[in-house]
């Protein structure tokens, strides 16, 4: 058991610490809102990309292609996404955050934090990438469908046409989902990357870990307060527990072992996405729940996974 909490807690702590050194910068004046917007858009739109690319394009996509598996997390994410929001609709009593409320209760950060979790653990993130082809596209199409529709700024009739069109462009131009497309498209093609276009890509994709989380830890806001912190801490038992108790389960069932059942963990129990307080703020929402699930999730996550990486470790599933 010991040496089980040990694998767990050497996986998940120099994360934490990665986050609270993002923390200890910012808050120290080391490290500015401007460098950590423009280091988001790097990890987001270019670090992130090309290692999920390397991933892709060396992941021998005949051989490892696994459709049960994106199925499966398409799927479950669409079944827990209807069953928040009717739930959302039914219990809460401030109708105007039920949008906040369903987005960061089910939107992970599957491809930034979920892609470098699992190459700390194997070095690689081939089935991340997957995942990420079955969760993503559904995150986004619903976090625009459900902001838009619960908006408290919604005014009139929405334009559904208009609201479809521009959710499939956004994923088309998505550079995550890009990334994976190319990758997949050069592994397919047989094609060998010369040495020296390799290890560029691999010095721009090893940016995408530590930056990623010390952007996470920069950005992290601790005065949580007001009427909004019961709905926050519901929303983050949600999404830390209730979301892998339900699923993890369901996914060992299914066969799901060692880095596909970690992907399985990361897209349904680790933080929030802090893209989803652009999000509210851009579809008219308020944004403070959304802000403080991100703060809550993101503090308690490491935590959270470290307990479930060591009940799955403890049972043999990885």
């Amino acid at each position: 058991m010991n040496s089980h909490l040990l694998f767990a807690l050497n996986t998940t702590l120099p994360m934490f610490f990665l986050m609270m050194l993002g923390y200890h910068l910012k808050h120290k004046g080391k490290i500015s809102d401007s460098f950590l917007k423009d280091a988001n858009k790097l990890v987001f739109k270019v670090a992130l990309p090309v290692q999920l690319f390397n991933s892709m394009s060396t992941c021998n996509i005949r051989a490892n292609f696994d459709g049960r598996y994106i199925l499966f997390c398409a799927i479950f994410t669409l079944i827990s996404i209807i069953v928040l929001w009717v739930s959302a609709r039914i219990f809460l009593k401030d109708k105007t955050l039920v949008g906040e409320f369903v987005q960061a209760s089910y939107r992970s950060s599957a491809a930034i934090l979920g892609a470098a979790y699992i190459e700390l653990i194997y070095g690689h993130a081939t089935a991340a990438g997957l995942m990420i082809i079955g969760a993503v596209p559904i995150y986004n199409i619903f976090a625009v469908t459900i902001l838009m529709l619960e908006s408290p700024a919604r005014t009139g009739q929405m334009d559904y046409k208009n609201t479809i069109k521009t959710t499939i462009i956004n994923i088309a131009k998505n550079p995550i989902i890009i990334g994976i497309f190319l990758g997949s498209i050069w592994d397919l093609s047989g094609l060998s990357m010369p040495d020296v276009f390799a290890s560029t890509l691999s010095y721009v994709a090893k940016l995408t870990t530590p930056l990623a989380l010390i952007c996470i830890g920069g950005g992290l806001n601790l005065q949580l307060r007001g009427s909004n912190l019961r709905t926050a801490l519901s929303a983050t038992f949600v999404k830390l527990m209730l979301l892998p108790m339900l699923g993890m389960p369901m996914a060992i069932l299914m066969g799901f072992r060692e880095e596909k059942l970690l992907s399985v963990l990361i897209m349904l129990g680790s933080i929030t996405t802090p893209t989803a307080y652009i999000m509210a703020k851009e579809t008219g929402h308020e944004g403070s729940l959304t802000a403080a699930i991100c703060a809550l999730t993101t503090l308690i996550c490491s935590f959270t996974l470290t307990f479930w990486l060591f009940v799955i470790k403890s049972m043999g599933y990885i």
